[in-house]
């Protein structure tokens, strides 16, 4: 290796390094917000979001595990700016308000592994041996379901974000998602609140 081919091997790690963490989700590359049929636009904003139930669409960004049926329902959530101020996310709040009107706030994504019901344990006597067994792993304290999660704190002019927020739900037709907290970080003004039509 040339001196000149090892320093350029040194300077584009770094840039590789920051190509990584700008992409906090790898492997799962939802569409823009703005191409969503249910897609809400209101101050430079463009928000939209979809509930992820079976297990094709699951697969996408969960891999084998689709949390839906251990009772956890994973909503995307997609917004846009398109205006000119930065918004400061880190104040979201995000709720599911079901079809009959009942309000259901987020799970943190770093619980939703405590969500699993405990198996019934068994009764003394009925093991033949005491052998001793693996414990059954937990299929919610998989990586996937924080790494995909909504985390972004600022949301820049211009740019976008992603990720889940996780209900103990049951999802029907007539749900919706409803956000607040957004703020111009200039101002720190509330901007006004979103529903968003879940289908």
């Amino acid at each position: 290796m040339t001196r000149r081919t090892a320093a350029l091997a040194l300077l584009s790690s770094p840039l590789a390094a920051l190509a990584q963490k700008k992409d906090d989700k790898p492997g799962f590359r939802p569409a823009k917000a703005s191409t969503f049929e249910n897609a809400q636009k209101g101050s430079g904003l463009v928000l939209a979001a979809a509930v992820y139930t079976s297990d094709a669409e699951a697969s996408q960004a969960f891999g084998k595990l689709n949390p839906y049926e251990y009772g956890v329902l994973p909503v995307l959530f997609l917004i846009e700016n398109n205006g000119k101020q930065t918004i400061r996310l880190e104040g979201i709040q995000v709720q599911y308000i079901s079809a009959d009107r009942q309000k259901i706030d987020n799970i943190p994504p770093n619980e939703v592994r405590f969500l699993r019901a405990p198996k019934r344990p068994k009764m003394p006597g009925t093991d033949p041996l005491p052998i001793p067994r693996r414990k059954p792993k937990n299929p919610l304290e998989a990586f996937e379901i924080e790494a995909r999660a909504f985390t972004a704190k600022m949301l820049p002019a211009g740019e976008s974000a992603h990720g889940f927020f996780y209900f103990q739900a049951i999802h029907k037709p007539g749900a919706k998602l409803y956000v607040t907290g957004l703020r111009e970080a200039a101002t720190n003004n509330d901007l006004f609140y979103f529903e968003i039509p879940l289908s």
